[in-house]
């Protein structure tokens, strides 16, 4: 099939959501897992859904020639490029297919893609953490100078024939391949195990870069005229490689894959024959691509790829002629593609005139409307929630509502604002609506914020706090806990469900949550674990149980987006101003101690990872938002500590992930994201011990703001990096309480006695052992209780064998 090059289409998106409407995917992996469906099931399940999705998008007029981004993925979009690369880990080479040799491994199974995702045995999975500033997450290849690289999976091929060729004879639809670009792919990157001092993974940019153009022959043979690489890493310098390092990159990949690669190959007579490789489009969402360090919209308008797509939403409007530029399409992200509020059309439409005015534009040659980022982080559609308001339905833009506005907005553009009056007009209506609504400013919510002093975010001394708890507390050296949840059984999420449904009376739920909170507390007294949870069966999620009861937030119903893997959540809608209109947690957590003379932990979710795993109101600066979600959380700790609690934590794991992407930013966020959970404990009484836990985070680039917070002890992510960040906490002379976790609960696999043993040691050399608690890496919601049970009776002993020494 030859590839028919055309300007890419005026309305285009980057990435939509890919676990289905009804999470058909999540289903089915999960259920592939499970044994009971087999690889060729679940290749089917994902076949319709990816011919569905497309089907639908052209449908909402994303039907041009490459309109539709193919961005499917069964687990992460990294992951892919991992297999798609054949870049297997050492520990993991017996995964290849027979046959294969390290310089050209072969392409894995899905068995084999899942594993390492998951973990087998002995073998931990790849690490984890956050996509940029979101609440995705990707799994972290492991590159080493003999690390196989080579085109060794050509799925993306296959997904794009699937579609353009459909096997049904029904609408075919030629979508445009979407793989995280190689700079990109290699910045997020951790050098392997046994890489010797110095290597980097960037340093394979050559062998990264020869596959990727193996790649692009393919989808050119294929009869791809467009594809597209995403380039985020452009929009931050928080990798530690300076910006010239990565403009260097940037043009050593570009110039062979744009350049040396054409589009439209001669043959020696001169005459044009079978393209080389499809049209690039490189995005850089999540930020701006200009920066004190650099300008990467210059750079990449000096290659010699067709389109570049540009975040105008969190990266400012550029201004004046951009040389390269000219023979170009610029993907003008103009839709909010993380957030979902409504967008005012008509000054998006102004922004757009402006970037194509004659002689005050960009001079690019064509410009085409589309999203900041990616749909993956928004649901599918707001048609699907009945149960919302219908005033407050109207501000709210999911995905589908997203491609509308860009369909829209592109008519406008090239049709004229009069093409458009009417949903222009709408739009407006819609924005003046959501200004004017009661609640969206409730004066004593803002008044409480207003009066707020220096002297309502300080605790005593750490030392005289320090004292009082171990008086009260008398824990044992190297204390044990869990970060608060326990698993959620089919039988508790049915419970849940049958009250809702009001099919369970208040009492008979009551009745059925507390029982499973004695289960919970007498398996932790049975382990022996010294700082005991509740287990949290009465919470759907660590932030919608909060949301739930705090007026300010609704919730969905099929709002669900994908966190990770096939892990979904469902992010409560920020809309208002935040108060607690009754206690939150105490009845659980009160009933929890009256069953042990054990401490008993008070569970509460911080407020700045309550904004962050929100969609969060945009007509209000994040600092008086959080304040006024700190206050609320103040009142419950001081009712915790009424009704006898003496262990308050206030988890914020999303700390690391809001932080900017540009380091000149980052005094600003710390300064109002430490005070908000500052402002959230320090009412708390001198004997009170106040945890907090981080997870998914590059610490180093935080330790500052974790001894901001002034927590009494602070348990953080650190099993799957094996104490990444012990030495980083020693180096800083941190000196309060830390849980470096041992056990990760991301995976299945249970760590043996020797392996807990091995880091509690490693932690305990590091830092004053009197200050090391032994936990888990996070909640245990999302584990099985067999292998609960497991892990934490091998966390228990190995505590035992590590005090033994002390």
């Amino acid at each position: 099939m030859a590839v028919e090059f055309t300007h890419l289409p005026p309305a285009t998106i980057l990435g939509y959501p890919r676990i289905g409407r009804r999470r058909e995917l999540k289903r089915a992996v999960e259920s592939f897992w499970a044994g009971r469906t087999t690889a060729d099931e679940l290749e089917a399940t994902a076949r319709d859904l990816r011919l569905t999705t497309a089907r639908h998008l052209a449908g909402l007029g994303l039907d041009g020639t490459a309109a539709v981004p193919g961005s499917f993925s069964f687990y992460d979009q990294v992951l892919d490029v991992v297999a798609l690369l054949g870049a297997v880990p050492e520990r993991f080479r017996d995964l290849v297919p027979a046959g294969s040799t390290d310089e050209s491994a072969g392409a894995l199974s899905l068995e084999g893609y899942f594993t390492l995702a998951r973990g087998e045995g002995d073998k931990p999975p790849l690490e984890m953490t956050k996509w940029f500033d979101t609440n995705y997450h990707y799994l972290v290849p492991e590159i080493g100078p003999d690390t196989p690289i080579g085109f060794v999976d050509d799925r993306v091929v296959r997904q794009f024939t699937e579609l353009a060729r459909p096997a049904d004879d029904g609408q075919a639809v030629v979508t445009r391949p979407v793989l995280v670009g190689p700079v990109t792919f290699l910045l997020l990157s951790k050098a392997a195990d046994k890489a010797p001092e110095g290597f980097r993974p960037l340093d394979r940019l050559d062998d990264v870069v020869a596959a990727y153009a193996d790649v692009l022959r393919a989808l050119a043979a294929a009869g791809a005229p467009w594809v597209q690489l995403d380039e985020p890493a452009l929009v931050t310098d928080l990798l530690d490689v300076p910006f010239s390092e990565v403009a260097d990159a940037v043009r050593r990949a570009y110039t062979r894959l744009a350049t040396d690669l054409s589009p439209t190959a001669s043959d020696a007579a001169g005459a044009d024959g079978p393209a080389e490789r499809p049209a690039i489009l490189v995005t850089a969402p999540y930020g701006d691509l200009r920066s004190e360090a650099g300008d990467g919209l210059a750079l990449l308008a000096g290659t010699d790829v067709e389109a570049i797509a540009v975040d105008l939403v969190k990266g400012a409007v550029p201004t004046g002629p951009v040389p390269g530029l000219a023979t170009k399409t610029l993907v003008a992200g103009v839709i909010d593609g993380h957030n979902i509020w409504r967008a005012d059309l008509d000054a998006r439409l102004t922004t757009l005139e402006g970037l194509t005015a004659p002689g005050t534009g960009l001079g690019a040659g064509a410009v085409a409307v589309g999203t900041s980022t990616s749909l993956l982080h928004v649901p599918h559609d707001v048609a699907d929630e009945p149960r919302l308001d219908a005033g407050l339905k109207s501000w709210l833009a999911f995905a589908d509502q997203k491609v509308a506005e860009v369909v829209t907005l592109a008519a406008g553009l090239t049709a004229g604002r009069p093409a458009v009056a009417d949903a222009l007009a709408e739009s407006t209506a819609a924005v003046r609506s959501r200004a004017q609504a009661p609640g969206v400013v409730v004066p004593e919510v803002r008044e409480r914020t207003a009066a707020l002093t220096a002297a309502d975010v300080e605790r005593a001394p750490y030392a005289e706090r320090a004292a009082a708890q171990q008086a009260r507390l008398d824990l044992p050296p190297l204390p044990t806990t869990t970060i608060g949840s326990f698993p959620q059984t089919a039988e508790i999420r049915r419970t849940r469900a049958a009250w809702v449904r009001g099919e369970l009376s208040d009492a008979e739920y009551t009745a059925a949550m507390r029982a499973e909170i004695a289960s919970t507390v007498a398996l932790q007294e049975e382990l022996g674990l010294d700082v005991l949870v509740h287990g949290e069966p009465e919470r759907n999620d660590m932030v919608q149980y909060f949301a739930e009861q705090l007026d300010g937030f609704v919730t969905t119903v099929h709002g669900w987006v994908q966190s990770y893997g096939s892990r979904c959540v469902r992010p409560p809608i920020l809309w208002g101003d935040v108060s607690r209109p009754a206690p939150l947690t105490v009845e659980w957590t009160a009933y929890a101690a009256s069953l042990t003379d054990k401490p008993v932990k008070g569970m509460l979710t911080g407020p700045v990872t309550i904004l962050a795993w929100s969609f969060v109101r945009d007509d209000l600066p994040l600092g008086d938002t959080a304040d006024q979600v700190a206050l609320a959380l103040r009142d419950e700790v001081t009712d915790l500590e009424e009704a006898g609690i003496g262990v308050v934590q206030v988890d914020e794991p999303a700390l690391r992930e809001l932080l900017p992407l540009r380091k000149a930013d980052h005094p600003g966020y710390l300064d109002w994201s430490v005070r908000s959970f500052r402002l959230s404990t320090a009412g708390a009484g001198t004997a009170t011990q106040v945890h907090t836990h981080l997870c998914y985070s590059e610490f180093g680039q935080v330790i500052g703001a974790i001894d901001g917070l002034d927590a009494d002890v602070t348990s953080v992510e650190a099993a799957r990096s094996r104490m990444e960040i012990v030495p980083e906490l020693a180096d800083a002379g941190y000196g309060r309480g830390i849980g470096p976790g041992v056990y990760d609960i991301h995976s299945p696999r249970v760590p043996s006695v020797e392996e807990v043993t091995e880091l509690v040691r490693l932690a305990a050399k590091s830092i004053d052992p009197r200050l090391v608690w032994v936990n888990p890496d996070c909640g245990l919601k999302t584990r099985a209780y067999a292998e609960t049970k497991e892990s934490l009776r091998n966390l228990v002993r190995a505590t035992e064998e590590v005090r033994a020494t002390l």
